[in-house]
C-alpha cells in the first residue's frame, strides 16, 4: 500500500477517525495493529523479521539496562545487524569472494558461490537502525529501558515512517505516547498541507521526471549528449522530490495523529558546501544517526587530521553500503566523502577567496559548485553498474564544448518542458522558503490565498499527477 494511492488515502482517512474516536489509553494499540496491516500488505511474511527485530530490541534492552555492559550491547547489536547483513549483503559479498578467489586462483570454469536471491524487504535498514539506535540510548543513559513491549513495538512499526523513515530516535518519539492527543485543528491542517505537498512532489514532478531519467540510462551509449545531460539534471530532483516526498507525507500524516517526527529535508539544493548538505540538509536524520553512532564513536574530529579524514571517509563507505550492495554505491559514497576531505583541507583558501568576492557572488558560486558536485555523485548512484556510470560521464564530458550548440538545436518536447516548469517551480518555493519560511508564510494569509493554494496542487494532482503506483526510490534501501 504505497503513500501515493487511492487505497492509502481511504485506509488513513479510517485510522484518523478511529484513532480521534477511541480513548487515549487504546491508540497505541490501534496504531500498531494499523502498522502491522500496513506494513503487511508489502509482505505478509517478512512481519517475523519486523517482530523479531522488535523482540531482540526489547529483550535486550532489558539486559543492557540491568546489565550495562559493552559485551551485552553488543550482543543485541549484532543480533540486529545480522539479518540484515545476510539479506542485504551476502551475494554482494559472495560476488567479491568470488572476484578475489579468481584472480588468486584462476581455474577453468570460474568459482560459483551459491546465492541466496532472497527479496529485500522493505525498509528492514530503517527499522534495523532504529533498533540499534535505542540499544545504544538504553546504554548510554539517554532513555531508560522501555517495558511496555507493545510502545516499543509501536515506535518501531509506526506505519509514517517505517518504510523509509524519518528515523526517529526512540526518546521524543515514546514521550509523546504519554501525552493524551485531542484534536488540534492548527496541527492536522499543517498534517495534511504537508502531505498533500509531499504527494505533489512525487506524483508530479518525480514521477513525471523519473520516464525521461529510466529511458536515458537504460541505454546511455545510444543516447544524445542533450538527453543524457537533462537526464543527469532531471535525476538530482526525481530522487530529492522522491524522497522528500515520502518524508513530508509521513510527517505530515505523523502530525494529523498528533505526533510529531523529525524533519528529514531542509531545502538541500540551497546548500553551500557538500558538509551542509550532509550534515544539515539531505535525510537529516540518517546522517544524525551516522553522527551520533558511528563518526563520533571513531573519534569524530577529536583526533589527529589523518585520523580526522579516515573517521569521514568511513562514514560515508558505510553510507554508500547502507544505501545497497553495490559498487556504484560504495563510489558514491566515497566521492562524497572525499568532497568532504577536500573541503576540510581548504579552509584557508576558501576563506581568502570570500572575503575577496561579493558575499551574493560567493554564496551563488558556492550553491552551483555544491549542486554540481553532488550532481556528478548522484550518476554513480543512478547508473546500474560503474561502467554504465563511466559511460555517462565520458559521453558528456566530451560532447562539453558542445552542449551549447546542440541546445540551440535541440526540439525540446511539450512534455520536458512541462517537466522543467515544475523544477523552476519547486526551486522557486524552495528559495522563499529559504529566505521567509514560505509555508509559515502562507499560514498566516486570507483563507482564500491558503485554500487557493491547496485547490490548485490537488488540480495538478488530478490533471498532470502521474498515479502509476511507482515505489519510492528508498523503499528498496
Amino acid at each position: 500500500m504505497q503513500f501515493n494511492s487511492f487505497a492509502f488515502l481511504g485506509f488513513f482517512a479510517i485510522v484518523a477517525a478511529a484513532y480521534y474516536l477511541m480513548p487515549h489509553r487504546w491508540r497505541w494499540l490501534l496504531l500498531l495493529g494499523v502498522s502491522y496491516y500496513f506494513y503487511s500488505s508489502f509482505s505478509a511474511p517478512y512481519l517475523l523479521l519486523l517482530a523479531c527485530a522488535t523482540l531482540v530490541a526489547w529483550g535486550f534492552g532489558r539486559a543492557v539496562a540491568a546489565y550495562p555492559s559493552r559485551l551485552v550491547l553488543a550482543a543485541g547489536i549484532v543480533l540486529q545487524l545480522s539479518v540484515l547483513v545476510v539479506l542485504k549483503y551476502a551475494d554482494f559479498l559472495a560476488g567479491a569472494a568470488e572476484s578475489a578467489l579468481g584472480l588468486a586462483i584462476p581455474r577453468d570454469p570460474p568459482l560459483a558461490l551459491p546465492r541466496l536471491d532472497w527479496l529485500l524487504p522493505v525498509g528492514l535498514s530503517f527499522y534495523t537502525f532504529s533498533c540499534v539506535s535505542y540499544l545504544v540510548d538504553v546504554r548510554r543513559g539517554v532513555i531508560a529501558a522501555e517495558r511496555h513491549l507493545g510502545r516499543l513495538a509501536l515506535y518501531v512499526a509506526f506505519f509514517p515512517k517505517l518504510i523509509a523513515g524519518p528515523i526517529e530516535r526512540a526518546g521524543p518519539f515514546l514521550a509523546q505516547l504519554d501525552r493524551p492527543v485531542r484534536f488540534d485543528p492548527a496541527l492536522v491542517a499543517f498534517g495534511l498541507q504537508l502531505f498533500l505537498w509531499g504527494l505533489f512532489k512525487k506524483v508530479v514532478i518525480a514521477d513525471r521526471l523519473a520516464a525521461f531519467v529510466d529511458t536515458a540510462f537504460a541505454t546511455p551509449a545510444f543516447q544524445s549528449p542533450v538527453n543524457l545531460t537533462i537526464a543527469v539534471y532531471f535525476y538530482a530532483f526525481q530522487i530529492y522530490c522522491d524522497f522528500s516526498g515520502y518524508s513530508d507525507m509521513a510527517i505530515g500524516a505523523a502530525a494529523v495523529l498528533g505526533i510529531r517526527l523529525m524533519e528529514n529535508f531542509r531545502r538541500p539544493y540551497l546548500a553551500r558546501s557538500v558538509p551542509e548538505f550532509w550534515s544539515r540538509r539531505w535525510h537529516i536524520s540518517l546522517m544524525a544517526w551516522f553522527r551520533d553512532y558511528l563518526y563520533i564513536p571513531l573519534g569524530g574530529s577529536r583526533v589527529s587530521r589523518p585520523r580526522w579524514y579516515l573517521n569521514v571517509m568511513t562514514v560515508f563507505a558505510v553510507s554508500g553500503l547502507w544505501h545497497g550492495a553495490g559498487l556504484g554505491f560504495l563510489v558514491w559514497g566515497l566521492l562524497n566523502g572525499g568532497y568532504q576531505v577536500v573541503y576540510l583541507m581548504t579552509g584557508r583558501l576558501r576563506g581568502w577567496l570570500a572575503a575577496r568576492l561579493p558575499g551574493a557572488l560567493w554564496n551563488g558560486l558556492a550553491i552551483a559548485l555544491t549542486f554540481h558536485l553532488v550532481l556528478l555523485a548522484w550518476i554513480f548512484f543512478r547508473a546500474e553498474s560503474i561502467g554504465q556510470a563511466w559511460v555517462v560521464i565520458t559521453r558528456l564530458w566530451g560532447a562539453l564544448p558542445m552542449l551549447p550548440q546542440l541546445f540551440a538545436t535541440y526540439s525540446w518536447p511539450g512534455a520536458v518542458l512541462l517537466s522543467i516548469g515544475l523544477i523552476l517551480l519547486l526551486i522557486a518555493v524552495e528559495i522563499l522558503d529559504e529566505v521567509g519560511r514560505f509555508w509559515e508564510w502562507l499560514d498566516r494569509r486570507h483563507a482564500v490565498l491558503r485554500w487557493g493554494v491547496s485547490y490548485a496542487l490537488l488540480a495538478a494532482l488530478l490533471v498532470i499527477g502521474e498515479w502509476g503506483m511507482t515505489r519510492f526510490v528508498y523503499m528498496q534501501f
